[in-house]
């Protein structure tokens, strides 16, 4: 894929698709309900799809209508053993999540996935189902993996890895668990799961103490479906927002975004930039806070955020680069340890590239530093993605001031944005 500069400046109202984290959510929690659920607007990526095969695979009837799902949910113990092996592709939200439900099933069953994937951490979710007795075996610590699934014991568990994943697949093996799990939770992460949980009537109660959140959940109670409609991925919406930042003449409104207090992050770092944002229709859809956003071409101000910020937004540092790039003064991003077990190392991409771009920039420990300039020459118009789909949308906005560049595996975009260069070229992109 080629990103080229443009002239003419961003205008219009690209259609931003459903939420990634949500939908994974709108296909896992109403498969274990009883009754139909009807979701709308669900995202139909590569890692999505891969969620939905897998419940498929365990005899749940799922119609598809597009954008728009039917799930016939027969409760929390309703799956059937798996007529092959589950293979996720890329997906760590599903492997992870997954990972807690089938160690409470009656039968066993076998995740993989792509190269990617099987690079990555399993152990964070493995160690804490363990705790609870739970019988699964890893390869080195990554996929594939064999869950023996089995009864498990009510436990406390505190998670000191500030993941969404690790509390969700725990969450989800509590829910077919004999007695009261407790979730001791140091740090804030998305809360998508006990949200839709709470709105299906599940038995599952949420409360701070002593500064940490504590999420208790009854098990081996049934709940009952209801009606989803997946708000727009701000994730997805981060790449529009700060291509129109950064080109003159700029200016689009993203409808319908999600911007749940426990991910937006891109928002707060921007806002800290100077960026000209603003956002109208507040309201709430699923217990989801939802707005529409209007953003315009901006004089950027350089900043520094500091490790507390990256638990609100670390899917979000790739792009949030390129807008440091065109910042009028340095910025400082610290504490991005979870980058480098993203689906690349997202860190070392991020900085490899730039430099690849004429961008100054530097990595000590695990904070970035981007010294931006008034002219960039490249160096390399080759982009190493690594598969990874959030590095190659970043590189591609940027391509918009300072290309052509050339974003390699750029197929990867799928496992999260299908649309991404039709919806890019609808709003002025130059992007083939």
């Amino acid at each position: 894929m080629i990103s080229n500069k443009i002239d003419q400046g961003l205008k219009g109202s690209p259609k931003i698709p459903g939420d990634k984290s949500i939908s994974h959510r709108s296909v896992i929690i109403p498969s274990i309900a009883n009754g139909k659920t009807e979701v709308k607007n669900i995202l139909k990526s590569e890692d999505v799809v891969h969620t939905i095969n897998a419940f498929k695979n365990m005899g749940v009837e799922i119609i598809e209508n597009n954008e728009n799902m039917i799930i016939n949910g027969k409760g929390l113990n309703s799956l059937k053993e798996p007529k092959s092996e589950i293979y996720l592709g890329n997906s760590g939200t599903s492997a992870r999540l997954l990972t807690g439900l089938l160690s409470t099933q009656k039968f066993n069953s076998s995740i993989t996935g792509d190269k990617s994937l099987s690079s990555r951490p399993m152990m964070r979710i493995v160690k804490p189902l363990s705790a609870m007795d739970a019988k699964i075996q890893t390869t080195n610590g990554s996929l594939p993996i064999k869950i023996n699934g089995q009864n498990l014991k009510s436990k406390d568990i505190e998670i000191k890895i500030p993941s969404a994943q690790i509390k969700s697949g725990i969450i989800l093996a509590a829910l077919n668990t004999d007695g009261k799990t407790r979730i001791i939770e140091n740090s804030v992460t998305r809360d998508h799961t006990e949200i839709m949980l709470e709105s299906f009537g599940a038995d599952i109660n949420t409360y701070l103490e002593n500064s940490k959140k504590i999420i208790e959940i009854n098990g081996k109670k049934e709940f009952n479906s209801n009606k989803i409609d997946v708000p727009n991925d701000l994730s997805s919406s981060a790449f529009f927002i700060i291509a129109a930042l950064i080109n003159e003449n700029s200016k689009l409104k993203l409808n319908d975004i999600n911007i749940n207090p426990t991910r937006n992050g891109i928002l707060i770092a921007l806002e800290k930039m100077n960026a000209n944002i603003s956002y109208s229709n507040k309201r709430k859809i699923n217990n989801e806070e939802v707005c529409d956003i209007e953003v315009e071409t901006s004089n950027l101000n350089g900043c520094e955020l500091d490790s507390s910020i990256a638990k609100l937004m670390i899917d979000e540092y790739p792009i949030l680069s390129i807008a440091a790039t065109f910042a009028s003064s340095p910025s400082v991003f610290r504490g991005l340890n979870e980058l480098r077990v993203k689906e690349s190392d997202r860190l070392e991409l991020i900085k490899i590239n730039l430099l690849k771009c004429g961008v100054k920039c530097e990595v000590k420990d695990d904070n970035l530093f981007i010294y931006p300039s008034n002219k960039y020459r490249i160096n390399d118009k080759n982009i190493t993605t690594n598969y990874d789909h959030r590095i190659a949308m970043a590189f591609a906005v940027l391509g918009t001031r300072i290309g052509p560049l050339k974003i390699c595996d750029s197929e990867s975009i799928r496992t999260s944005f299908p649309t991404f260069v039709s919806e890019f070229n609808s709003i002025g992109g130059k992007v083939f």
